[in-house]
């Protein structure tokens, strides 16, 4: 009885995995830091909750349209390339086949088994064997700007709402302390994540995370009491 061998791989989840781990990464670090900067300031719990509110919508609707913006900035960049390379076919099928066979060639193959390689991939599918092989397009990587604003936006309101819970929870007096070290946990937390789905080492990722989550809050921090002195 004939076995199958069963891979599972990861590169699938590239496009929405990176959108998702950026939009929570950003809704928690900058939400976090926007509360502990007006808390920091001399902002009572009402006003510290209003900003973090509003940065929590204002941060999702700009991560949903600036990644759609990206996104679709490579998506127009694929099309025309694979416009070009569509014309090239057509006008010089045998031209593209040597280029084709190349590449193969490039890669290691014995030029006669490049060339039927090539030719046999040609027959089937010229443009997608292109797009793949010479172009580095792929049904797993190619650009999808609808569905990187979504997971954007989606995962920005989830992290922007934890350092808001904390704010709920915390008692006025320990809500820098709160606020500060929850939102570390949950940065900590999402590395974790994060790592998991894409199938990485945890600990490089979620030191990563929380390097510049910390960073950024105390920065903030530290300008928001300078600016409640000053004022």
């Amino acid at each position: 009885m004939r076995q199958t061998h069963r891979e599972t791989h990861l590169i699938a989840r590239i496009g929405w995995l990176r959108a998702a781990v950026l939009g929570a990464n950003d809704g928690i670090i900058s939400t976090s830091s926007l509360v502990l900067g007006v808390a920091s300031a001399g902002g009572n719990a009402h006003g510290v909750l209003v900003a973090g509110v509003a940065g929590l919508v204002a941060g999702a609707m700009s991560m949903a349209a600036g990644e759609y913006v990206s996104v679709s900035s490579q998506s127009d960049t694929e099309r025309a390339d694979l416009a070009r390379e569509g014309s090239e076919l057509a006008g010089n099928p045998g031209a593209e086949t040597e280029e084709l066979a190349r590449i193969y060639v490039d890669r290691g193959l014995e030029a006669g088994l490049a060339h039927e390689v090539a030719r046999q991939l040609m027959e089937k599918d010229a443009l997608g064997a292109h797009a793949r092989d010479e172009l580095g397009i792929s049904e797993a990587t190619t650009a999808r700007p609808v569905q990187a604003a979504m997971a954007s936006a989606a995962t920005f309101s989830v992290g922007a709402a934890a350092p808001l819970i904390l704010v709920l929870l915390a008692p006025a007096s320990a809500l820098l302390a709160v606020v500060g070290a929850g939102s570390l946990l949950f940065l900590a937390v999402l590395g974790m994540i994060g790592a998991k789905a894409g199938g990485a080492g945890l600990l490089r990722p979620t030191l990563r995370v929380t390097f510049w989550g910390a960073l950024a809050m105390g920065i903030t921090t530290g300008i928001g009491a300078l600016i409640g002195s000053a004022v």
